[in-house]
């Protein structure tokens, strides 16, 4: 079973960029549409963005225009740049396999000045 581990969290400030990764353990080529969600203190766990095993992207209102997913699977690995962050979007972020119950650990990103 594929396993997940998603790192690149940390502070940021309003108005920077960062750049958040998933590696999974073993291939995801041609075969998973990966997500990232994320979960802010006292708040439900919420979609963020999706890669589809053909390339296709689709964000959440909040974010489109400022995150961009992709995908490498070459390197096992799915990023999501996050730009012009807004104090909103503090929270812990994670990745996820559409549609399986597997999920990374999460990475913590603050957005703070």
């Amino acid at each position: 079973q594929v396993q997940l581990v998603e790192s690149g969290g940390g502070l940021v400030q309003p108005g920077g960029s960062l750049r958040l990764s998933c590696t999974a353990s073993g291939s995801i080529a041609g075969r998973y549409d990966i997500e990232w969600h994320r979960q802010a203190p006292g708040q439900e766990r919420e979609w963020v963005a999706r890669v589809m095993e053909n390339l296709d992207t689709h964000y959440a209102d909040s974010v489109n225009g400022r995150f961009f997913i992709s995908r490498d699977n070459a390197r096992r690995r799915v990023s999501l740049q996050m730009n012009r962050p807004k104090p909103e979007d503090t929270a812990v972020y994670f990745c996820h396999i559409f549609g399986t119950p597997t999920w990374g650990q999460g990475t913590q990103v603050t957005v703070s000045s």
